[in-house]
This record gives structure tokens, C-alpha cells and sequence, in this order.
């Protein structure tokens, strides 16, 4: 493989990764926007829709037909991220909305605990895809529903499979309609008045718990539908990804500028080169330092991130 080959493999690689980050990130930045909320158990809702992909997979024997299996994953897995994440702003920080920060903070904290545990019991399902539940904290393998497909030819050195293929094609089209969402809709208008001012909004006659409720329920499909991407990618799971997964997606938003869309998506493909080009020419051993070396650097010389404009604190 000549230099520009194995360069061009680096950049396929990291774009698709950073575009994985990017679902997990948006609802991130979404959460905080509005809110300024950083929930720390969203990374561990996209594990527990991981092992609700692996569930299906295993109970209805989708890994025999995968073009029948996709679309039910990206139906069924965003729909069960999507309620049980308005559940937990309905139930647990509702509430505690006037509260301060820190009470907030500590909430998701906890949120992110009784998932962790939720997918550890998950995981001793007495089911074949789960090891028969012998061993809950193993990690479970994800069948293959897709392949390792070389879409540019059995003889290209450079790759670009159908899994690269399945993650472009499912998460460009979701942030072009996220994007057109929050601009041209109503609900996105009143989100977007709502993060801007919450009080005013109120007094202009939106129902901002709602909106808020919408952001979780939008946030969640997001984070089910990297859940099933990143179980047919990488074809593993287990009950700790989810602290990995949200690591990745809340630097990538505060990198962008939290709160900010266009942002956490460029600060998860920032990401995924520099993990893909540190693995390539550096070392593993080497890619996570590297990563929060930079995010370092730019919360030293630009607080407001990539893309994050310079506001006024609210008092």
C-alpha cells in the first residue's frame, strides 16, 4: 500500500467514526443547549439500546435476513432510546429543574449508574447471543449482518466496506433533517427561543417543558440509532461502552462549541482523524492523550470551541 493509499484509508476511517461520535454528540449539545444540562448518562443509553439491537437480533433470528433486520433495528431501537430518555427527564429532572446545577449534574450522574447496572443484568439474559448469561460483564459478540464487503473492489488496497457505507448513508441524512428541523420548523423555532432565553419564551406562550421533552425524545432517537450503527461497525458490546461512548461525544461537543450543532459534528470528525492518523502513525497506547491534549488546548485558547460563539453569562 503506497503512502496516499494508506493515507486515504486513515481519512475513511476516521470520518466514519467521527460520524458515529457525531450521533451521540448532537444529543449531547441538543440537552445542554437548552437546558444546560450535561447528561452524562447518554452515553450508557446508547449501551442500553446496543443490547436491545443484540435482543432482537438474537430473539428473531434477524442475522438470517439482515435487509429485513436494518429496518426494524433503526425502527424499534431509536423508539425504545427515544421514550425511556423522555422518561428520564419526566421523572428525574423535571423535578429538579429551579434546582441548582450541581443538583442536575449529580442527578444524571446517578441516571448513568442505574444504567451501567440495568445493562449489566441485561447482559445475564439466559439468551445464545448473550453467552446464555454466563457471564454478564463479558463482552458479547454482535452477529454480522452486514459484511466486509470491499465496495471499491476485491484487488483496491484502500477499503471502504458496506459497513462505511451503512454509516454514511444512515448519518449524513440524519443531520441534514436535524439541521432543517431546528431551523424551519415550529418546534425547532421554540427550541431554539427556548435556549436562547427560557423565561421570555414562557411569557410568549411556549409550552417549555414540552419542548424540552421533545429535545430528550430527539436526543434519545439520535442516540438509538448510533446504538445499532456502532453494534453492526464495530460487532460488540458490553455494559461499560457506554462511559467510552459518551466520553468521545462530550468532548466532541464542547471541541465544536457545546450547544452548538454544526459544532458537535465538526468536533467528532476532528476526533475520529485524530484517532484514526494517531493509531496509523503514533500508537494506541497514544490516541486518548492526544485527544484530550487537544480538547486542552482548545478550552485554554478558545473556551467557546470550533464553532461556539462568546455569550454572556446568564445571571
Amino acid at each position: 500500500m503506497s503512502w496516499f493509499e494508506y493515507v486515504l484509508q486513515q481519512l475513511i476511517t476516521g470520518l466514519t467514526n467521527g460520524m458515529i461520535i457525531a450521533l451521540v454528540a448532537l444529543g449531547y449539545t441538543m440537552v445542554y443547549g437548552i437546558i444546560e444540562l450535561i447528561n452524562f448518562a447518554h452515553g450508557d443509553l446508547v449501551m442500553l439500546g446496543s443490547f436491545l439491537a443484540l435482543t432482537l437480533i438474537g430473539a428473531c433470528g434477524l442475522g438470517q435476513s439482515p435487509w429485513i433486520g436494518l429496518p426494524l433495528l433503526l425502527i424499534a431501537v431509536p423508539a425504545f432510546c427515544a421514550v425511556l430518555n423522555w422518561s428520564v427527564d419526566r421523572v428525574a429532572y423535571r423535578p429538579i429543574r429551579q434546582a441548582p446545577k450541581l443538583t442536575a449534574l449529580v442527578t444524571a450522574i446517578g441516571i448513568s449508574f442505574i444504567f451501567v447496572n440495568l445493562g449489566f443484568f441485561w447482559g445475564g439474559m439466559p439468551m445464545a447471543v448473550f453467552g446464555g448469561g454466563n457471564a454478564p460483564a463479558a463482552q458479547k459478540d454482535v452477529p454480522d449482518l452486514i459484511g466486509f464487503f470491499n465496495l471499491l473492489g476485491k484487488n483496491c488496497q484502500v477499503r471502504f466496506t458496506v459497513k462505511d457505507a451503512l454509516v454514511v448513508a444512515v448519518t449524513v441524512p440524519l443531520m441534514i433533517a436535524l439541521t432543517w428541523f431546528v431551523r424551519s420548523t415550529r418546534l425547532g423555532t421554540a427550541m431554539r427561543a427556548t435556549a436562547q432565553n427560557p423565561v421570555a419564551a414562557r411569557l410568549m406562550g411556549i409550552d417549555v417543558d414540552r419542548v424540552i421533552g421533545a429535545t430528550f425524545v430527539i436526543g434519545g432517537a439520535l442516540a438509538g440509532v448510533a446504538a445499532v450503527v456502532q453494534s453492526l461497525y464495530y460487532n460488540t458490546v458490553s455494559f461499560q461502552m457506554g462511559y467510552r461512548v459518551g466520553m468521545d461525544a462530550f468532548t466532541a461537543a464542547v471541541l465544536g462549541g457545546i450547544g452548538n450543532l454544526p459544532g458537535a459534528v465538526l468536533g467528532a470528525v476532528v476526533i475520529g482523524l485524530v484517532r484514526a492518523f494517531s493509531d496509523g502513525y503514533l500508537s494506541t497506547q497514544w490516541t486518548n492523550a492526544l485527544v484530550f491534549l487537544m480538547l486542552i488546548l482548545m478550552l485554554v485558547f478558545r473556551p467557546s470551541g470550533l464553532l461556539g460563539a462568546h455569550v454572556r453569562e446568564k445571571v
